[in-house]
């Protein structure tokens, strides 16, 4: 048997390389000092060249007011000063703060937050150890528990410090905690698997910096370091990455039931297993190995086929478990916020290696979803669980502070909103979200254009697109038509285009004037989703990226009634229209059957209120218990039910 497996790897491998070859352009660049032998083929702007307005804008103004710049820094800070810890986490918060931080500063601009910054790096750099070492951990519980992973997010912060200021003190700080590191664990040392949770995978997690630091001071001992890490995840202890992804083993099925969940021989915690191929993926863009990019590619596939539910998340008590076929079941502590943001990292991070449409897809519906209904309605705090059907809760506070890990990771997938509304390839700009959203973009002639997009998208699917430029210029703007957009229109100038395609990029080359203007028109009409579950029928609803949600607040009925639909096919109605009230972003008001239990009550006709899931439960309370899935009436005497 053992042969057969081995044969079988090999042929994968093969067939692996072939098809990625296929697809990714190889070409040596160096750019800025940062070594991108195998660079991305898609690119973001900097952040200062995009705006976000409208509802979506107003929603990222409220988390950087509210969460990113009303955080003490210092608090933050305080536990680096005691190494005193053994066991938790406080040492991630730091880092994951102040890279959505960094990413609100480079978008906004704002003096008030580079002083935030600014005194969040000192703060840290005083406590570093003559040896290099950054973290709370007793000097007898080093490599225990969260100490690497925490160790991971100061670099990234640290390297994200460096990117805005080129500040060689902080590269030199930043160094010297990886240098640390390396004379711990190693070849010849202790082997970084073996410590940390979760199968080494929390702490193996640092390759992404370690390949970020590379890249930035093109020292060859941590391309090495980053080599031995993805090495040892192949050994037997290890949690196989590469190999499992390859041969395409489900995410939930690589390894039996831990004994104890919470343990290092738990091999499904999603958050640690995709920081991971995060990091993959880095050291792919440095070494070209294209077995590298297959798993991350089959894993991100895998993990959309048996994980992702309809609002574009994943997992139960934090880590995989089959979870998009059991969508419908009462399932404990659904979509951890922290699984939401790291899974549109990844997604992102793919997608401008790929330039895949059906990845923005993906990404869009998790951003509008997943992410956009974790956060409180005034942008201070986020959910650290989002279940299909109940509530929202923010969760308890960890690690004797006043956050949580997804209070603290929140705010970095809110941020990247702007990071992928619009971005460039090289043949020009690449519009990803439509709504409010002004951009800067340099043309590969070295002229700017400024894209000015005017629409209240998602509530409808029409778009304004307007172009200015210094002169004209020849080149390709891609616009992205969704996959769910089965009857699209798009007209330049007024003069009608053809051959738009779902799930495609509609790519517009041509001679552009200052002024053009483009008319785009999405297919917003609301799509129903039916799920059999052991003969337990439900039904979703969706309207464009949008997932449609019972709240207990509309109509004054409960949620969890059963319905029977007026309308069968995939496509509920042409003409049904957003409704505006609030408390609500989204609302429309859609024909549905009540089934009911009391005779002559059933069948009964009644208009029944949907919103948007990120407005759903948004009292955070039980006045908003809110339901996705509706459980659809079995009816043995209506055959054709």
């Amino acid at each position: 048997m053992r042969p057969v497996l081995i044969s079988l790897f090999i042929v994968t491998l093969f067939f692996t390389n072939c098809a990625e070859k296929k697809e990714v352009k190889e070409k040596e660049t160096k750019k800025d000092g940062i070594s991108k032998a195998f660079p991305p083929r898609i690119i973001p702007l900097n952040l200062s060249q995009i705006k976000i307005d409208g509802y979506i804008g107003h929603k990222i103004d409220l988390c950087i007011k509210n969460s990113i710049k009303a955080r003490n820094e210092q608090s933050l800070v305080e536990p680096f000063r005691h190494r005193n810890e053994t066991h938790m986490w406080q040492s991630e918060f730091w880092g994951k703060w102040f890279l959505a931080a960094a990413k609100a500063y480079q978008y906004t601009g704002d003096a008030a937050l580079k002083k935030k910054l600014d005194a969040a790096v000192s703060g840290l750099l005083e406590t570093q150890s003559d040896n290099g070492y950054i973290g709370n951990y007793a000097d007898g519980a080093h490599l225990k528990q969260w100490d690497i992973w925490g160790r991971k997010y100061c670099l990234l912060g640290l390297l994200a410090y460096y990117d805005i200021t080129q500040n060689q003190k902080v590269l030199d700080a930043a160094k010297r905690l990886a240098d640390h590191l390396m004379s711990e664990v190693g070849p010849d040392k202790i082997n970084i698997i073996k410590t940390g949770n979760y199968r080494g995978m929390a702490s193996s997690s640092i390759l992404e910096p370690i390949v970020l630091l590379y890249n930035r001071t093109q020292d060859e001992r941590y391309l090495e370091f980053a080599k031995y890490i993805v090495k040892e995840w192949e050994t037997p202890d290890g949690p196989q990455l590469i190999s499992k992804a390859l041969i395409k083993e489900a995410v939930a099925k690589r390894f039996p039931p831990p004994k104890r969940w919470w343990s290092w021989e738990n091999g499904k915690k999603a958050y640690e297993m995709m920081s991971c191929y995060d990091g993959l993926l880095e050291l792919y863009k440095v070494t070209g190995d294209l077995r590298y990019l297959g798993a991350v590619r089959r894993v991100v596939q895998n993990i959309i086929d048996t994980e992702i539910t309809i609002i574009g998340s994943g997992s139960s008590v934090e880590c995989w478990y089959g979870g998009k076929s059991r969508q419908t079941e009462p399932t404990k502590h659904m979509h951890e916020t922290c699984v939401t943001q790291t899974w549109m990292k990844l997604v992102y991070k793919l997608y401008q290696i790929l330039e895949t449409p059906a990845l923005m897809d993906q990404l869009e519906i998790t951003a509008y979803n997943a992410m956009l209904g974790a956060l409180t309605p005034d942008g201070s705090s986020f959910a650290k669980y989002s279940p299909l059907v109940g509530t929202r809760r923010i969760g308890e506070m960890q690690c004797g502070m006043d956050l949580n890990c997804c209070i603290a990771n929140g705010p970095r997938g809110i941020m990247m909103f702007p990071q992928f509304a619009v971005m460039k390839d090289e043949n020009g700009p690449v519009i990803n979200l439509y709504g409010m959203i002004t951009s800067k973009i340099e043309l590969p002639s070295a002229s700017l254009v400024k894209i000015e997009q005017k629409s209240d998208y998602p509530r409808s699917g029409d778009v304004l697109i307007r172009l200015a430029l210094q002169k004209e210029a020849q080149f390709t703007l891609s616009l992205r038509i969704p996959a769910w957009s089965k009857n699209s229109s798009v007209a330049v100038n007024g003069e009608k285009v053809n051959n738009i395609q779902p799930g495609k990029y509609l790519k517009l080359n041509r001679l552009w004037k200052d002024g053009d203007k483009i008319n785009l028109k999405l297919d917003m009409r609301i799509r129903s989703i039916i799920e059999p579950t052991d003969h337990n029928r439900h039904i979703a609803l969706m309207r464009g990226p949008i997932v449609l949600t019972r709240d207990r607040r509309l109509n004054n009925l409960d949620v969890d009634v059963a319905v029977t639909t007026i309308n069968r096919n995939e496509t509920v109605s042409d003409s049904i229209e957003a409704v505006q009230r609030d408390p609500f972003w989204l609302m429309f008001k859609i024909p549905f059957k009540i089934g009911d239990y009391l005779e002559g009550e059933y069948g009964r006709a009644k208009d029944i209120y949907f919103c948007d899931f990120s407005s759903a439960g948004n009292s955070w309370d039980k006045r908003s218990r809110y339901r996705v899935w509706l459980p659809l009436l079995l009816d043995p005497a209506r055959v054709t039910e």
